[in-house]
């Protein structure tokens, strides 16, 4: 595990990424390179009105991972070991689910021209959870405007987390059901999670550990 400079967290929302790259980071003593959506002013708004609050939302977020982008790539961020809570690429996967034809297309000319090259993990997390686990952690983390997403969004947004990891073929992939695994608080769960690191070989690998 200590030739991997730089481990990705990802997965859909509530699954506990965040959390996850946070201990991960201190167990490794190493820098957290997290998103942050407290930051993002049109967040709230989105979740309140999609349709008018969709394309604000995903600039915003562009823009702070552009900034991010280019601070990895003077080296400030990547002078030693990182983990992150994101990767660069789940931007676009959002546009996608959330943007009209016409919103999509002017977030990707924007995109071009805004996000430099950004590096590419040594090793990305991939955290699944049921659409009832999701719901049951959102709630739980009590964010106000998270608590009513509208029908159906959640279940739209591990289906195209589902498609996006199907194909992705960047870096190698840890798979993990995080349905009966407590991977913030419990330690022999998160000692088993370091194992499967350790263990891993090849481009892709499961951890999926039963009820």
């Amino acid at each position: 595990m200590s030739n991997l400079r730089y481990i990705v967290v990802e997965g859909p929302i509530g699954v506990g990424k965040s959390s996850l790259a946070r201990r991960l980071a201190m167990h490794r003593g190493v820098d957290l390179v997290a998103e942050n959506p407290d930051g993002n002013p049109f967040l709230p708004r989105f979740y309140r009105n999609f349709q008018h609050h969709a394309l604000s939302t995903q600039l915003a977020f562009l823009m702070q991972r552009a900034d991010l982008a280019h601070q990895m790539l003077k080296g400030e961020l990547l002078t030693r070991p990182v983990v992150g809570d994101f990767l660069f690429e789940k931007d676009g996967l959002f546009a996608r689910l959330n943007l009209d034809e016409a919103e999509l297309a002017l977030y990707r000319r924007i995109s071009t021209q805004v996000l430099p090259e950004y590096p590419v993990p040594d090793l990305v997390i991939y955290l699944q959870a049921s659409e009832e686990t999701l719901l049951n952690r959102v709630a739980s983390r009590g964010a106000d405007y998270e608590v009513n997403f509208p029908e159906g969004y959640l279940k739209r947004v591990h289906a195209a987390y589902s498609e996006f990891f199907h194909q992705y073929e960047a870096s190698p992939l840890l798979i993990v059901n995080t349905d009966h695994l407590n991977l913030v608080e419990g330690q022999d769960d998160f000692d088993l999670l370091l194992r499967c690191i350790s263990e891993m070989r090849g481009q892709r690998s499961y951890f999926n550990k039963s009820a």
